[in-house]
């Protein structure tokens, strides 16, 4: 199905989106933080779909989603935030950013799969 790139500090949090995304039968590549998202991006040019947390270390999922979008070649690649922080400041500015979707942790693995899935579309 779909390549996506998951960025996430949190190991467990790693393994159970892998697991969920690769059950829906996608291919999951890792990434622990804004930087290593962009070296996978640019090793894995077919990356469907990014799913990033914002509070990471090195480099955050707000400076991630800039990065990305200042690439002409990804402007229209899906991005979804996935963060335990449900703060409206957070909302407002990853959309001002270029976010395509934010859920709240912990979102099930329906909701996840649904959201995942109308992006793909």
């Amino acid at each position: 199905m779909a390549m996506i790139l998951v960025v996430d500090d949190n190991a467990v949090s790693q393994r159970m989106l892998g697991y969920t995304l690769h059950k829906n039968g996608h291919t999951v590549i890792i990434a622990s933080n804004g930087v290593q998202a962009l070296e996978r991006l640019a090793e894995n040019a077919a990356v469907d779909l990014v799913m990033t947390d914002i509070a990471m270390p090195e480099m955050d999922g707000i400076e991630l989603i800039k990065r990305i979008r200042a690439q002409a070649q990804y402007h229209a690649l899906p991005i979804i935030v996935l963060t335990a922080s449900g703060m409206d400041d957070d909302r407002i500015l990853a959309r001002q950013v270029g976010v395509t979707d934010f859920l709240t942790k912990p979102a099930s693995s329906r909701e996840l799969i649904e959201t995942v899935a109308r992006y793909l579309a």
